[in-house]
């Protein structure tokens, strides 16, 4: 809007409308301010028009996709509002010469406008950053939210700097030079950003956890799905499907348990016990033994053990009448072989890892007679499917033993 149109609009008004010379200052300057108005609402219309047409074309023709996301409507209407407050910042000290007054709040609210709306753009290509780089393996397991939110911190507080600036007419510098003695409150403000950002920084760099990870927090009742990791919180999508939002610092000051390893692993581990009543514990007879020799799983242990036995009990000539004299099988012993030999032959069960069964100390529930192993499948639905099978036949099997599973006494016990 140049001088000629200006006095363009001055002979307007004496010529034509036989205003006097010198009192025209004020309607010409409604009339410029009314005309520049309508002139910014039209760039505005034709800018938000031309780049909504453009760019999306372009875009699509385009295979890569992250031009898509960056350009996407809410930064092209940024754009569009960005271009009409510029052009009003450039004229507006022009139309309002003569009220010099006035132009130091015009500009500065104009100023102050597209402040937000570059900060409006900043936080619309970090989101788009921030999903273009979600998409890549390399990243996938990465605190990207975490970096996007301290990006937008960054642009905030210099946006509130610079704002600050304008209402009090200082110097940006005028104000930084204050930082220092606002350093409490502002520790105060972002301590849990500040907790967070530390936080990320250590779990990304030391592989803590990752988006995806199964993880159970026990002191907050979490137990499932990584959805999210941002700068103050982590989102884990229980099994339930209830969500629970954890600080992020709380994965370095407490404990919690990751089980990435167990599903980058060759197997799930099965650990459960079969408590065994102690008074079914016994030695085995011939007549047990013949009958345990049936039993095709343990058959050579059985034939194995029973000459090792024997032999060492003709060297050190034991006299067999009484089965506590020297050694003999006992039926929880050859039942700890069957279950061993069960789980080795099962092909749900890795056998390259840790597979045992052990006795525990003896409880006031009996013997705990445990399963230590690992099943092939990591799927929770198949893995209990596949313990429930194991311990299904274990339970029905314990009395081809002679022995019997220790269970509270219910009211038919007693009749």
């Amino acid at each position: 809007m140049s001088f000629d149109f200006t006095n363009w609009v001055d002979n307007l008004l004496v010529n034509v409308l036989n205003m006097n010379a010198n009192t025209i200052y004020i309607p010409r300057t409604i009339i410029l301010f009314l005309l520049l108005i309508v002139l910014c609402l039209f760039v505005w219309w034709l800018s938000k028009k031309i780049l909504n047409y453009i760019i999306p074309k372009v875009t699509l023709k385009t295979k890569t996709l992250w031009d898509d996301i960056i350009f996407n409507k809410k930064v092209i209407n940024s754009v569009s509002n960005l271009l009409p407050a510029i052009l009003f910042n450039n004229y507006a000290p022009i139309i309002f010469a003569d009220f010099q007054f006035i132009v130091p709040f015009l500009t500065g609210i104009t100023t102050i406008f597209i402040i937000f709306v570059t900060v409006d753009i900043f936080n619309s290509l970090l989101n788009s950053a921030t999903e273009i780089l979600s998409n890549i393996e390399r990243f996938k397991d990465k605190p990207l939210y975490s970096f996007s939110q301290l990006g937008k911190i960054v642009v905030y507080s210099i946006a509130a700097i610079l704002i600050i600036s304008i209402i009090i007419d200082k110097n940006p510098l005028f104000l930084l030079s204050g930082i220092g003695a606002m350093a409490a409150i502002i520790l105060l403000i972002f301590k849990d950003s500040i907790l967070g950002f530390v936080a990320s920084i250590q779990l990304s760099g030391n592989n803590m956890v990752r988006v995806g990870d199964w993880v159970t927090v026990s002191n907050y009742g979490a137990d499932g799905d990584v959805i999210e990791i941002n700068l103050t919180t982590i989102k884990v999508q229980n099994f339930d499907k209830t969500i629970t939002t954890i600080p992020t610092y709380a994965f370095i000051s407490d404990s919690f348990t990751n089980w990435r390893g167990m599903e980058e692993s060759g197997g799930r581990r099965i650990k459960r016990a079969i408590n065994i009543k102690i008074d079914s514990i016994k030695f085995c007879s011939n007549e047990m033994l013949e009958r345990y020799k049936k039993y095709h799983l343990i058959r050579n242990y059985i034939q194995k053990k029973q000459k090792e036995i024997d032999d060492y009990n003709s060297k050190n000539s034991i006299d067999k009448v009484e089965l506590i004299n020297g050694r003999h099988l006992t039926n929880i012993g050859v039942f700890r072989a069957y279950v061993e030999a069960y789980l080795k032959s099962n092909p749900n069960i890795n056998n390259n890892m840790t597979c045992m069964v052990r006795q525990l100390p003896p409880t006031e529930y009996g013997v705990p007679i445990e399963i230590y192993a690992f099943s092939k499948n990591k799927d929770w639905t198949k893995y209990e499917a596949i313990m429930a099978d194991i311990f299904d036949h274990l339970f029905a099997a314990t009395k081809n033993f002679d022995l019997k599973i220790f269970e509270r006494p219910s009211t038919g016990d007693f009749k």
